[in-house]
């Protein structure tokens, strides 16, 4: 598998520089790094991981005492290294960001909240959300969207993928005003950025055994910028012939997936599609509260929920959905290679649900956080399925 995995770096690397896929080809590979390019770190000599924490806005400092509470319950060896960084409550400054970059450099593995960024222009077009991730190079974005048994819909038994280049495109913060009253806002569109999540999709379609990765453009009008990620698409579709390729408008992907989400598999889209199509996929299984995410790069990876909300209306008040930061918490155990416990969490939040006993506002019922949280962690002592 090694050796596999060696020849997909030396394929998405190619037009980098020597050093940099001398830097992608020559380091050791993990089981987990076959679906994402970034190796789990190796384990502390007492066999704890130790992991970025980020709490962020809103309820993500909620959520990320949900998680604490359950790997303290569930004996998980993980030790998290906290880090608050907030635009909304002045928490954010370069030397934080650093603070936090350099603990990400060394444990190479997040979990993070959302970083609430202002609408307001207070002179900096960069949020440092954006430059957290163009820092570490989290180039794709990856949420799977999928039913949970127990939880009625009005689609069932969904189960797709939305990859998501977000290191460019429409949130590259470039914009000035060219005259009074005219703003341009830049969108960038790059061959190899195109090439590499593209290379990114089909690997994963490839290796999770899906059979089908649609690109998601709008090319009929923004022909050079979109056209080249189509373009991108299309070439790099040539080297998986096993793999069915498609492309669709991204305003009728919008309705299509509403009338019939059955139809697709894994959708590869630029930066602001993808954030579109993340928030309205995760409505059709139950919303924001239930499906998790996560972006790589070829060195860091990053855990936190699928669609992006802080539900600051919800702070203090103990109603949040920790479901999908749970969820999160296990694809990041999975990825540490503690595969044991990724189960027993991923295990004990889905028989929760599937009871149906304990289920917050979001989901039609009246329980809370804490609630949900305590439901979870009796279920923990079970063994996984």
């Amino acid at each position: 598998m090694a050796a596999a995995l060696r020849g997909t770096a030396l394929a998405l690397a190619k037009g980098l520089g020597g050093a940099r896929l001398h830097q992608l080809v020559s380091r050791p590979l993990s089981v987990s790094a076959s679906l994402c390019g970034s190796e789990a770190p190796p384990a502390r000599a007492d066999s704890t991981f130790k992991v970025t924490m980020i709490p962020g806005d809103g309820v993500g400092p909620e959520l990320m005492t949900a998680v604490k509470d359950v790997f303290k319950a569930g004996d998980i060896p993980v030790e998290f290294d906290e880090f608050y960084i907030s635009e909304v409550q002045n928490r954010a400054s370069d030397e934080r960001l650093e603070k936090l970059l350099d603990s990400m450099k060394s444990n190479r593995v997040a979990i993070k909240g959302k970083i609430h960024s202002p609408m307001e222009n207070k002179g900096e077009l960069e949020s440092f959300e954006m430059k957290l991730r163009r820092t570490l190079d989290l180039f794709a974005n990856v949420v799977r969207v999928s039913s949970l048994p127990g939880y009625s819909t009005r689609h069932n038994n969904l189960d797709l993928v939305i990859i998501r280049e977000q290191t460019e495109g429409e949130y590259s913060s470039l914009e000035h005003e060219s005259v009074p009253g005219v703003i341009e806002c830049l969108k960038i569109i790059t061959r190899e950025k195109s090439r590499r999540i593209a290379k990114f999709a089909f690997d994963y379609a490839t290796k999770t055994g899906r059979s089908k990765v649609t690109a998601v453009h709008k090319a009929n009008i923004m022909k050079l910028g979109d056209g080249l990620f189509l373009q991108s698409c299309a070439e790099v579709a040539e080297l998986y012939p096993k793999i069915k390729h498609e492309n669709i408008i991204i305003d009728n992907c919008c309705m299509q997936l509403v009338q019939n989400p059955y139809q697709f598999d894994v959708l590869v889209m630029p930066n602001l599609y993808g954030n579109i199509i993340d928030n309205l996929a995760a409505g059709l299984v139950g919303g924001a509260g239930v499906v998790p995410g996560e972006s790589y790069s070829a060195e860091y990876a990053v855990f936190e929920t699928g669609a992006r909300h802080p539900f600051a209306q919800a702070v203090g008040r103990n109603i949040a959905n920790p479901t999908a930061m749970l969820l999160s918490a296990a694809n990041m155990l999975r990825h540490l290679n503690l595969e044991y416990h990724s189960q027993m969490v991923s295990e004990a939040v889905k028989k929760v649900i599937k009871q149906g006993k304990v289920r917050t506002r979001d989901l039609g019922g009246y329980s809370t956080t804490g609630d949900f949280v305590q439901a979870v962690v009796e279920n923990l002592r079970h063994p996984p399925t």
